[in-house]
């Protein structure tokens, strides 16, 4: 299983709009994948599950996938996260 170790710049933290977004990019990708912080551990493509980590603004999320697609998915949720859910930095 690949993994990629990511923190969370986006003020409002993995709330809301940046949590849809992870989510559907998430769902563009066949892997499973997986996102682990404080602590828990859930499912990326499911929105509930992505808002009950309580991700916040400085929370070091850890990403894993298993699939065809893994690497180009852990890349693109790395990429999402790193510019800051598309609101720069």
């Amino acid at each position: 299983m690949a993994e990629v170790t990511v923190t969370i710049q986006h003020p409002t933290g993995l709330h809301a709009r940046p949590a849809a977004l992870f989510v559907q990019t998430a769902s563009r990708f066949r892997s499973r994948i997986e996102v682990t912080a404080n602590g828990k551990t859930v499912n990326a493509k499911s929105m509930m599950a992505i808002l009950s980590l309580g991700a916040r603004q400085g929370t070091t999320l850890t990403l894993r996938a298993e699939g065809e697609d893994a690497a180009d998915a852990l890349a693109a949720l790395k990429e999402l996260v790193e510019t800051n859910f598309g609101e720069g930095s």
